[in-house]
């Protein structure tokens, strides 16, 4: 997978800070969109899982544009306000569009696809979006939802989830929200967990990521 460095510069209440990203280019001919990327809240944009699902959808057609949040950026180990990480998927997506006339869509993993929907519930323009294990809440904690923003995502959502992810039990709570989105659908990997980890059968995490890539494409290419 062939990539080149990116600098982005976020704005935030306390100074500018510029975040580092990776963009890749389909591997062949065809030019069907980008996909941005984010990673969780506990890896960066270099995590395997991450590198395994863009070069899965490089090979698809898709370019893909990885990034770290700006607590990273900054050195920190733990996310910072929600408003900073809002505004980097903006300043991530302008910069995406600044490059290219395709369809743009936003993918992230856990926290990084709840930033995602928080930012396209403030109308970040994107073709749709897709969460990779989205944490509607802490594991055990089902009384504290992360989904009031989500009715006003106006963009096509893919949940893509693990059947036994304690981050989204009880399954009939995450239904009962995906009710509520306008335009939602959810791909279920039986017997997954949080990420994408199936008992018995044991894969490295950038496997695990690749294998993920034919449910992307299959849900950006109903919009193409």
């Amino acid at each position: 997978m062939s990539s080149e460095p990116l600098r982005i510069d976020v704005a935030l209440p306390s100074g500018p800070v510029t975040i580092p990203a990776s963009w890749s280019p389909p591997t062949g001919d065809a030019d069907r969109g980008t996909v941005i990327i984010a990673h969780g809240a506990g890896a960066g944009m270099d995590h395997p899982f991450l590198v395994g699902l863009a070069a899965a959808l490089n090979d698809d057609g898709y370019a893909t544009v990885r990034f770290d949040f700006p607590y990273r950026a900054q050195g920190r180990r733990m996310p910072g306000p929600a408003a900073h990480a809002i505004a980097a998927w903006k300043a991530v997506t302008s910069a995406v569009r600044a490059r290219t006339d395709g369809p743009v869509w936003a993918a992230g993993k856990s926290y990084g696809g709840r930033m995602a929907s928080m930012a396209a519930a403030e109308g970040m323009d994107v073709a749709g979006l897709v969460y990779l294990g989205y944490p509607l809440h802490a594991p055990g904690k089902p009384e504290k939802p992360r989904a009031e923003h989500l009715p006003a995502v106006m963009a096509p959502q893919l949940f893509i989830e693990g059947t036994i992810d304690p981050f989204i039990q009880p399954l009939s709570q995450f239904e009962e929200v995906l009710a509520t989105c306008r335009d939602a659908r959810v791909a279920w990997i039986d017997g997954g967990g949080h990420s994408f980890e199936v008992k018995g059968n044991k894969r490295p995490s950038d496997v695990i990521g690749a294998s993920l890539a034919p449910l992307v494409t299959e849900f950006a290419a109903r919009f193409e």
